[in-house]
This record gives structure tokens, C-alpha cells and sequence, in this order.
């Protein structure tokens, strides 16, 4: 395509950007930091890949985990418990593995490759809100918990400690990527430290409390394995399945993939990216663990907080003076580490829907205080009591979003051919609505949801997180099939001649001048502009309200 203006276009183009000018600037501004809603070019991403690695994995230091896998043992018992966990953790990692290489190797999060995977531009409006909707229930389920150890530990009352742990996160979320790196790298060892340090203890000094362990047959079984149970397990731990987009936020910022690095580069993304759940399962089976063993001290009741799990434990090992100050230390530090992500990565999902929409940037900080007011809600609503009711209805959604856009990935992409390879997220370069993405992830989370609630019987209920599963990998590629993958992308050339990708398979580090910001980005981060012979950024391109810089269909 030529990028020489028609004169006629040129004056009306001219005004257009002027209108458009404030607020592309405040957006550019904004988001230069850590390139929010964009791709993550090659001179931000400094960072080596082991560090990228443990930045990620710092975000997952949640007492969530604890909780969710005392919920399920004391319900099911020990073994279904484990085998849930087991079950959703293979799931996870294998969905989780596609879309974590591609974060890592173009450069976007999920919700860009979203765009590109099957829902198409506005389309994938729809899944940044099922995200931002896991990232606030989850950020409430932490403040909650870290509220109970303040409760416990300074006397605070719950609702008290609710708004201190909201507020807390504040300053720590403005700065991004640079603060957060910092913050999990030093935070990390501390917390692996006082987490492992008990259970290894107890299991050490006391034997028979994995005999106790193993043998418990919780509150609504004999004992015995069935798969009701275990589905019902799993699909409260298939909640966790879209933690993948919190882990791929970092991830974007892995540097290129070379012959010299990519051992270490595989190794992190294989890591941080779908092997987080890996520490999740772990986790949720050490949660069995220590309800089992403080049931007969506390009772079911306090069982699954995860302050009373440490409390006990750490009771067994140390001085009565200082157990509860390094419970409290624990909870406060891992409810820190998860719910800054929790924040971040919600404020990016609000702010990336808003900005599609309605073609204005109002800053990501607007959206960190709507995400952490619907956390604060929540938590002032007690959703800790019904915990896995809100997970395992939840989970449908998440379930059937990764799962489709995984498939779309692994089978459209790679066997059927028909999704284009190199993800694509410019706005004018994709069509509004993709029916591939979009009727199948609507399809398996409507039926998912259907049998959650008993529509379809009581004996199907326990089947939701695996119809959501199914269908979506079934429906994925079969609506590739029948639309023959057209509704993929609008036009095939972006109007520079320059490649996209480098020699190695890397997004390209060319840089352009946007002629709206005057700011350079590099080459996947820019598109012709059909008025001008110059070149516009994404951003630039999400808030032109006129649409005066957006590329015309081809036919």
C-alpha cells in the first residue's frame, strides 16, 4: 500500500489530529513506563531472563492457594482433594504453555494476544473484563485473609483491616515494572522461607501427621475417591487458570530469544509461565496439610484461614513470643507481593476495555482505584465465607477464555494454518468481532455456567469445568473450519515496508516517529496512516476518535 496522501484527505486528516492531539499525549506519557496497552519494545526490556522469571513468580506468593486446598480437603477429603488439585494443575499448565511462549516472544500480554487468537479487536473487550473481574475477586480473597492476620495480630477489627490492606498496595502499583521487579526479587526469598521452614519441621519432628494427613476422609466422604468430588475439586482450583495473564505481564518484558540465551530463555518462560502452577499445587496440597493438622487444636472452622494454619504451625517449632509475629509477617508479605500484581494487571484490563471502547485514555490510576474498590467490596461483603462458590463459578469463565485462546494457538495457528501465525493487535488490521473467538468462548461458559447451576440436572453439575474444557476446544477449531479463518484479520499489509520480525523471529527493535505523539516506537508497534505518508502508533490508533489514521479493509 502507498502512504502518499491524497490532497483532498490531508487538511480533514490535519484536524483530526489536532482534536486528537491532548489526549494522545497524556496517554502516551502515561503509559511509557512500563508501555501499558502496548507491545513491550526491545530497548525497555533490559531485564535478563532469570529475573523476568523471578519477578513473575514473586506475584504468585498468594495465601490463596492455602485456603483453596484446605476448602477442598475438609469437604472431599485428602485423596479427591490432591487428585483435584492434580487434575486442574495439568490442565493449567498445558493451557497455560501457548500463551505464555507467545507473551514472551512477541512482546504482549494477554489481552493483545487475545485480539489476534480468535476474538478480534472489540472482542476481546469481553475477556479483559472476565480478567479484570479475576484479578479484584482474587485481590479480595488476599486482603481478606491478610485482614484475619491483622485481626489476630494487632487486634485491628475486619473491616479496618480490609481498607489498610487496599490502601497499602497503592503506592507500590503506580510505578509499574521497575518498582514491582525490585519489590518480588528482594520479597521472595523471605517468603519462601517462612512458608517451607514449618512444614518441613512438622513432617520431620512428627511423622504421623502425614499418616493423619493422608487418612483423612473429610466432611462429605467416607475416604474414598470418587470423581464427582474430584471435579468439584478441580474446578475450584481451575479458577486459578487465568493467573496466566497476570504471569504474562511479565513475561512481555523477556528479552529477545537468541542461540546465547535460549536455554535460560526457555527455562523462564517453561518457569514463570505455565510451571507457576506447579508452586500453586504445591501449595493448595500443603493447605490439606496444615488443615488437617490444626482441626483438632482450632476446629474445622478457622481450619482453612491461612493465618491459623501458619500460627499452629509455627507454634510447634518456635517460641511462644514470636510465632504470631512471623504468622502475621508471612501473610502481610505474601498479601503484598499477589495483590500489587492483582492491582496492576486489573488496572491494565479495566484501562485497555475502557480505551477500545470509548477511544479515550483517562490514565491507568483511575482504574487501580475502580479495581481496588471492587475488591474492598467484596471483602466488605465477607466472600471469604463463600469462598468456593464464587471460584467455582468463576472458573467456567476463565476456563473457557484460556482454553479457547490456547486452542486457537496450538490447533488454528499451528495444524489447521488458518489463524495467521505472528499475532496481530492494531486496531484497523483486525475486525471488530471475530465469531471464532467469540462463539466459542460464549458457547462453553453459557453451558458451563448452565450446569454449575443445576439447569441441567444434579448429576451434571460437577461436569461444568469440564464441558467448559471440551467445548471450547471442540468449538475453536470447528468455527475456524466453517469461516474459514476470514474474519482473522482485515487487511494483510500495514503499509510499511519494513518486516515485522527480524532475521531471528524477533519483533523487529526499527524504530518510526508517530506522527500524532511525535514519540518513537519500534516496528510491531506502528501502522501506516492512510492520510498522511507517515506512520501512527497503537495507542494513537485506540484514541483517534475519528478514525482518520485507521487503514481501510482490503477487500
Amino acid at each position: 500500500m502507498s502512504t502518499e496522501p491524497r490532497l483532498a484527505e490531508v487538511t480533514e486528516a490535519e484536524r483530526a489530529q489536532e482534536a486528537a492531539a491532548p489526549g494522545a499525549d497524556q496517554a502516551v506519557k502515561e503509559t511509557l513506563e512500563d508501555y501499558t496497552l502496548r507491545f513491550a519494545p526491545r530497548s525497555y526490556r533490559r531485564w535478563t531472563p532469570m529475573v523476568v522469571a523471578t519477578t513473575a513468580l514473586g506475584g504468585i506468593a498468594y495465601m490463596a492457594d492455602f485456603s483453596i486446598g484446605a476448602g477442598i480437603g475438609l469437604a472431599h477429603g485428602t485423596g479427591n482433594a490432591l487428585l483435584a488439585i492434580a487434575v486442574a494443575a495439568v490442565v493449567i499448565f498445558v493451557t497455560g504453555f501457548p500463551l505464555a511462549y507467545y507473551g514472551a516472544r512477541y512482546n504482549i500480554d494477554l489481552d493483545l494476544i487475545t485480539r489476534g487468537s480468535g476474538f478480534g479487536y472489540f472482542g476481546s473487550v469481553l475477556t479483559s473484563v472476565i480478567f479484570a473481574s479475576f484479578t479484584f475477586i482474587f485481590f479480595a480473597l488476599e486482603g481478606s485473609i491478610m485482614a484475619q492476620g491483622l485481626k489476630l495480630g494487632l487486634g485491628l477489627p475486619l473491616w479496618l483491616g480490609y481498607l489498610v490492606s487496599t490502601l497499602m498496595v497503592i503506592p507500590l502499583v503506580i510505578y509499574g515494572m521497575t518498582a514491582l521487579s525490585k519489590l518480588q526479587v528482594w520479597t521472595t526469598p523471605i517468603w519462601l522461607l517462612l512458608m517451607v521452614g514449618p512444614l518441613v519441621y512438622l513432617v520431620a519432628t512428627d511423622p504421623g501427621t502425614v499418616d493423619r494427613f493422608l487418612a483423612y476422609a473429610g466432611t462429605d466422604g467416607d475416604g474414598g475417591v470418587n470423581t464427582a468430588s474430584v471435579l468439584l475439586g478441580a474446578g475450584v482450583c481451575l479458577s486459578l487458570i487465568a493467573q496466566i495473564g497476570e504471569q504474562i505481564d511479565y513475561l512481555r518484558f523477556m528479552p529477545p530469544k537468541t542461540e546465547a540465551n535460549k536455554r535460560s530463555w526457555w527455562a523462564a518462560v517453561v518457569m514463570a509461565g505455565p510451571g507457576w502452577v506447579v508452586l500453586g499445587a504445591l501449595k493448595q496440597a500443603i493447605g490439606v496439610f496444615l488443615a488437617v493438622y490444626i482441626i483438632a487444636e482450632v476446629g474445622p472452622t478457622a481450619a482453612p484461614e491461612p493465618i491459623q494454619q501458619f500460627k499452629h504451625a509455627f507454634d510447634a517449632m518456635m517460641p511462644s513470643w514470636i510465632v504470631l509475629p512471623l504468622a502475621v509477617a508471612l501473610v502481610v508479605i505474601s498479601q503484598i507481593k499477589i495483590n500489587v500484581t492483582n492491582a496492576y494487571s486489573g488496572s491494565l484490563a479495566w484501562t485497555n476495555s475502557f480505551t477500545r471502547v470509548t477511544r479515550r485514555y483517562p490514565g491507568r490510576m483511575v482504574f487501580v482505584l475502580v479495581n481496588l474498590g471492587f475488591a474492598l467490596a467484596l471483602m466488605e461483603a465477607d466472600m471469604f465465607s463463600f469462598l468456593n462458590s464464587i471460584l467455582g463459578f468463576y472458573s467456567n469463565c476463565a476456563i473457557a477464555w484460556v482454553v479457547t485462546v490456547a486452542t486457537d494457538i496450538g490447533i488454528n495457528k499451528y495444524v489447521l494454518k488458518l489463524s495467521p501465525h505472528a499475532p496481530e493487535f492494531r486496531r484497523g488490521m483486525l475486525y471488530a468481532v471475530n465469531p471464532v473467538g467469540v462463539v466459542a468462548f460464549v458457547a462453553a461458559s453459557g453451558l458451563s455456567i448452565a450446569l454449575y447451576f443445576h439447569a441441567l440436572g444434579d448429576t451434571l453439575q460437577p461436569y461444568s469445568p469440564v464441558a467448559a474444557a471440551v467445548i471450547a476446544f471442540v468449538l475453536t477449531p470447528l468455527m475456524a473450519v466453517v469461516t474459514k479463518g476470514r474474519y482473522y484479520l482485515r487487511r494483510t499489509d500495514d503499509g510499511i515496508a519494513e518486516p515485522t520480525l527480524d532475521e531471528d523471529g524477533n519483533p523487529s527493535a526499527v524504530t518510526y516517529e508517530c506522527h500524532v505523539c511525535r514519540q518513537r516506537f519500534e516496528r510491531p508497534d506502528v501502522a501506516a496512516c492512510p492520510t498522511h505518508d507517515a506512520v501512527v502508533c497503537s495507542l494513537c490508533l485506540s484514541t483517534d476518535k475519528v478514525g482518520d489514521h485507521v487503514l481501510p479493509a482490503t477487500a
